[in-house]
């Protein structure tokens, strides 16, 4: 159900919205001063009644990762926040950097207090360069207020922010690599365990969040971590909240638009993105990031579970489906980061999944086997097949390539590069034969995305 809020986004349109002075006239940091006079286990707890699913991609509940920080008697805590981005299709966090960046500054004092943290890193990919200049700036603003320093908004509690600019790999989205290349090491994934909670940053123990889940903290403590869950038509499914929703591709109004968790794939993409272009009809739809498998909308809820979060809806289209966590994966694909990616009837699925394999074996980091030879193979045969020459034993090759890499990897890359492939091939591959026995012409004129 679509319920449009102003939370996160309520400083989003109003003159100089990345000011100190602008950010507490609208109440800023007063849940930071709220927090502080709270316990750090008081605060986990708000967090874990929000049911604040990490809004990253991996939707692991963001107060339970916070749990999981113990004191440490010789070694100092991390907070890290993970403002990469990197995801194709994917560009939410950065309006929060540019347009309300002390709404991360204040996350970061709330979460850095509820892990035992004292000192938090935000790594923001090398491009943006605006939102490393807004959170600089909201950072030096904050420590002239005595709001960041050794006693944060005047409470016995040391709290400092830095930021960290990446190095433009997709592959730094990843917790661990990020980790390493916060640490000046080449930017690759670790072996787990251990986790960051035990060794992270520097060797000791770390929280990497991603950036909207921190930012959303401050609304937490608040509203109270149970009324900020009843927002969600999802909350009895442990998916609480409101979170922004980003939409590209072929729609009339791409953007960043904020709702409570429940807003389904068809309101995202015709009530809040305007619909397609006239003349278009839907093709199929990413529903959060690259790494999502496609949906088609003649797709229908099957399901005989009444415990199911998809039960309501059996017989009901998948786009009529809300966006969650748990009902996306039930679907056979992700929330992710729920930023969909729309393509309409004039896109070629052929060409759109060989412009994915293409970034997908550049930003491979190759330290895994299956994961680097594997996207550079499945590269080839999509070359082959784009310039006319595949064969229909070429999907099934790309099927068992992109199979063998699921589960053979360090980190979830492999599976994120090769969930998409296995999507395509399983929802087109009608369009895929086609395609080959024509040599192409069944797409001339269409679009890669």
């Amino acid at each position: 159900m679509l319920k449009p809020v102003k939370i996160l986004t309520k400083n989003y349109g109003v003159p100089d919205s990345h000011t100190l002075a602008v950010y507490q006239a609208n109440g800023g940091y007063k849940a930071a001063r709220k927090a502080l006079a709270m316990t750090r286990e008081a605060v986990v707890d708000e967090v874990k009644k929000a049911n604040l699913r990490g809004r990253g991609g991996a939707g692991f509940p963001a107060g339970v990762k916070w749990s999981f920080m113990r004191p440490h008697p010789t070694k100092p805590a991390y907070l890290v926040v993970n403002a990469d981005e990197g995801e194709p299709g994917t560009f939410k966090d950065r309006t929060l950097m540019e347009l309300d960046p002390h709404r991360i500054i204040e996350g970061c004092i709330i979460a850095s207090f509820g892990i035992g943290a004292h000192v938090a890193y935000i790594y923001v990919r090398d491009e943006l360069h605006l939102s490393k200049e807004r959170l600089w700036n909201a950072i030096k603003e904050a420590r002239a207020a005595g709001i960041l320093g050794p006693k944060a908004l005047g409470f016995d509690y040391a709290v400092d922010v830095f930021v960290h600019t990446g190095a433009g790999a997709y592959i730094c989205g990843e917790e661990s690599a990020l980790l390493n290349s916060l640490e000046g090491k080449r930017g690759e994934p670790r072996l787990r365990p251990p986790f960051p909670a035990q060794v992270g940053a520097f060797g000791c123990p770390t929280t990497v969040n991603n950036l909207e889940t921190i930012a959303t903290s401050p609304t937490i403590i608040e509203m109270g971590g149970e009324e900020f869950s009843k927002l969600s038509e999802l909350h009895a499914f442990g998916d609480g909240g409101c979170r922004l929703f980003g939409v590209s591709g072929h729609v009339n109004k791409p953007g960043v638009y904020e709702a409570c968790v429940g807003l389904t794939l068809n309101e995202l993409i015709y009530d809040l993105g305007g619909g397609l272009p006239e003349g278009t009809k839907l093709l199929g739809v990413i529903p959060g990031g690259s790494s999502c498998p496609i949906l088609r909308p003649h797709e229908v809820v099957q399901t005989s579970n009444p415990k199911s979060a998809l039960y309501a809806y059996n017989g009901k289209s998948v786009l009529d489906v809300p966006i969650g966590v748990d009902t996306m994966r039930e679907l056979g694909t992700m929330a992710g980061t729920t930023c969909a990616i729309v393509l309409s009837d004039r896109a070629c699925p052929v060409r759109a999944m060989h412009n994915l394999i293409r970034f997908y074996r550049h930003e491979s980091c190759g330290q895994c086997t299956p994961c680097r030879e594997g996207m550079g193979w499945m590269e080839r045969i999509l070359d082959k097949i784009v310039s006319g020459k595949g064969t229909i034993e070429d999907l099934d090759l790309i099927h068992e390539i992109a199979s063998n890499v699921m589960g053979n990897t360090i980190c979830a890359f492999g599976e994120g590069a090769s969930m998409p492939m296995l999507g395509f091939l399983r929802k087109f591959r009608k369009e895929f034969e086609e395609y080959i026995r024509t040599g192409g012409k069944s797409s001339t004129g269409r679009l890669a995305l």
